[in-house]
């Protein structure tokens, strides 16, 4: 569920456009408003949104999944702590030469890996019906393991992306159901994961049909304060 993280490969050329602008015209076909966390110095929404939706003639279910740059030290974002640990190749390609010109939102996203990233780290669900498929436990589920599944391959094991199946880590079993959380500064019913030694989950039914989750590693989590409220939209560019 979802889609995977965003890699740039061959050249391409200087004036090729910005794919967050389409991305951003994509959002606007969610019935529902955008989650997000809610507003906190550590943690920049990078506008590097994930969609995905379904639906023969008309939309009956939709997703957008929101990534964040985390900054530990905020104050302070020449601060060293605020670098993520890249292997060499990848701090080679980063460092360059690049042989052609680059366009200045890839130059962009380029150096924001230099930083840690949670990657598509809130999650909102819609659904036109309510049937199994919609149920919040399920989509937490759901998104729990798929960032486990891409974010912590090494950690469990796994082999080749494409090559290797992955089986379900973590099920509704593991989902408890007895707590709460903040959705635009009130307090409402909502279930969590808190057993996966790798990351913390936590979501919430909104309405029929409308849920938003999030995953966080759980060696980020001393830097989020977890609570929900509405996205902002787009600034222009």
């Amino acid at each position: 569920m979802g889609s995977a993280p965003m890699r740039f490969g061959g050249f391409i050329p200087e004036d090729a456009p910005d794919p967050r602008i389409a991305q951003a015209e994509r959002l606007q076909l969610m019935p529902v408003p955008v989650m997000g966390f809610v507003a906190q110095p550590t943690l920049e929404d990078v506008h590097m949104e994930s969609t995905m939706s379904s639906g023969m003639t008309d939309l009956s279910e939709m997703t957008v999944g929101i990534t964040y740059t985390l900054w530990r030290n905020p104050d302070d974002r020449s601060d060293p702590a605020n670098l993520a640990v890249l292997d060499d190749a990848i701090s080679r390609a980063l460092d360059g030469p690049f042989p052609v010109p680059r366009p200045a939102w890839l130059i962009e996203q380029v150096e924001r890996m230099r930083y840690p990233i949670l990657w598509e780290a809130v999650r909102t669900t819609w659904h036109s019906d309510q049937s199994e498929l919609s149920s919040g436990t399920r989509i937490l589920v759901e998104h729990t393991n798929y960032i486990l599944m891409n974010r912590f391959r090494k950690e469990l094991g796994l082999g080749d992306i494409v090559a290797d199946r992955f089986a379900a880590r973590v099920t509704e079993r593991a989902v408890n159901s007895l707590t709460t959380v903040t959705v635009d500064g009130i307090e409402i019913p909502a279930f969590e994961i808190d057993t996966d030694p790798f990351v913390y989950a936590i979501g919430a039914e909104i309405n029929a049909g409308y849920v938003v989750t999030a995953v966080v590693p759980r060696a980020d989590l001393e830097y989020v304060q977890i609570g929900f409220a509405r996205r902002a939209s787009r600034r222009s560019r």
